[in-house]
């Protein structure tokens, strides 16, 4: 199943080992609840850095990229309860990206995530998005691998929230791929080969690419927390 809805909201940043656990009972717990209770918002997933370090991948699949300026969402941006004011200064070298989806195959959730932050080379936006959907096309059935998907950011004009206040600002990442598996040796040898810088700029990308692979901790939609 492709991702759910036209939009979603990536995020990646670290956390701290001392303030991990309290952070994934406020994620899972409080956090997740507030986003899914917001209309719009279909579902949950976060990941943890696969060989246990301090990252986290987030990612919330949404109805319409329209979701993200809403005033429903706005008002939980500017109004943060006193354990997300808390919990958000934790949030190091944050990078959150407001994303239209693509291009969308397969699987969007799954034990493991391959996630590849880029941006096209002048002119070659279109024959990068081809290139990539014709991998998704080829990666769905194969073994290992359960999807993959293309999505873009898109800054929506609204200004810096209180969320981010107290993060101190966030980066972006331009375009993304993820490919998703549940084989995690698979996933690692496509960031090596098919994903890898030389091939992404071979497809049409600028250097400069950055890679992740991550574990799932927790996927949820609003009908499973009620």
């Amino acid at each position: 199943m492709a991702l759910l809805g036209k939009a979603a909201l990536a995020m990646w940043w670290d956390v701290s080992a001392d303030i991990r656990s309290e952070f994934e009972n406020w994620h899972s717990h409080e956090h997740y609840r507030e986003r899914l209770g917001i209309p719009g918002f279909l579902r949950a997933n976060r990941w943890g850095q696969s060989d246990g370090g301090e990252g986290v991948f987030q990612m919330y699949e949404l109805e319409a990229y329209e979701v993200l300026s809403s005033s429903a969402y706005l008002e939980r941006l500017n109004a943060p309860t006193p354990w997300s004011s808390q919990m958000m200064p934790h949030h190091r070298n944050m990078v959150r990206s407001q994303c239209r989806v693509l291009e969308s195959g397969g699987g969007s959730v799954a034990r493991n995530a391959l996630t590849v932050r880029f941006s096209p080379a002048a002119g070659q936006e279109e024959a990068l998005r081809q290139s990539l959907r014709d991998s998704i096309a080829q990666w769905v059935d194969r073994p290992g691998c359960v999807g993959g998907h293309v999505l873009r950011h898109e800054s929506p004009g609204i200004a810096m929230t209180r969320e981010q206040t107290i993060r101190g600002g966030d980066k972006t990442a331009d375009w993304i791929f993820l490919a998703m598996g549940y084989d995690e040796q698979v996933l690692r040898q496509l960031a090596q080969t098919d994903l890898s810088e030389q091939a992404m700029r071979q497809r049409g990308a600028q250097a400069g690419t950055v890679t992740g692979l991550y574990t799932l901790s927790y996927s949820t939609t609003a009908a499973g927390l009620l």
